[in-house]
């Protein structure tokens, strides 16, 4: 069944407009009568349409329910910028994984430096593909690719967490079957660029209450740690 996704859903009516109105009425070429899925919020609304115009496509919700896709916990992935165009990939797989939100951090040892102004240009590039994961693995929401991050910025978000994690490749750390991640919901998980962090960083992180965790003697490529950490994340939390 087509999936579409919407900031405001009503259970007596939902509007489509815009691009997804189109494709819905032009390129899938549906007509009134014909079953969709909404989502909204992790909501999934099982919709008949009702109405169909060149701008705008009526619906009238069905059946309501929580979406099964949604994991139980509320993770964002705070990820150092890494080159080329890596964070594209990135956030491809964050989102089939289960990550409600992905942070771009500017780090010290981060080969990309784009300056906040620059990387706006891409955010919107980078929110198409997370809507197209979404999409693809039948998430209930899609996730928010926030604006570029400091990395005091990214500390003091993390600080609101319940529980923050930083990958980091230095032996030391703790593995993460032990972290008590047991009645808490909202997760950050802090991954490094091409080059990790610094010592500095590091300690830092640790000060202000973040679990050091380590995969590990084989040291993955940054593309590969976030997909690592989050299926590991995923299973310990019962949501793989």
């Amino acid at each position: 069944m087509p999936r579409f996704f919407t900031e405001h859903a009503d259970e007596n009516q939902i509007i489509i407009t815009g691009e997804d109105a189109r494709h819905i009425g032009r390129s899938l070429r549906m007509r009134p009568g014909e079953m969709l899925t909404v989502c909204s919020c992790g909501v999934d609304y099982q919709c008949q349409i009702i109405r169909i115009t060149e701008s705008e496509v009526f619906l009238h919700p069905v059946e309501i329910h929580p979406c099964a896709a949604e994991p139980d916990i509320r993770l964002t992935l705070y990820q150092a910028v890494p080159k080329q165009d890596k964070l594209a990939e990135i956030i491809q797989k964050a989102t089939e994984l289960g990550a409600a939100e992905i942070v771009p951090v500017l780090t010290s040892r981060c080969i990309a430096r784009p300056d906040k102004k620059e990387f706006e240009k891409r955010r919107q590039r980078l929110q198409k593909i997370a809507a197209a994961a979404a999409k693809q693995s039948g998430r209930g929401m899609i996730p928010q690719v926030s604006a570029l991050h400091s990395w005091g910025e990214a500390l003091a978000s993390m600080q609101k967490q319940d529980i923050s994690i930083m990958l980091y490749e230095e032996q030391g750390g703790i593995r993460f079957e032990e972290i008590p991640f047991a009645g808490q919901t909202n997760i950050g998980l802090l991954i490094g660029s091409e080059g990790g962090f610094s010592e500095q960083e590091a300690g830092q992180a640790v000060s202000l209450g973040l679990y050091r965790v380590w995969l590990g003697n084989r040291i993955l490529r940054c593309e590969t740690a976030p997909t690592a950490a989050i299926s590991i994340l995923m299973y310990l939390t019962k949501n793989m």
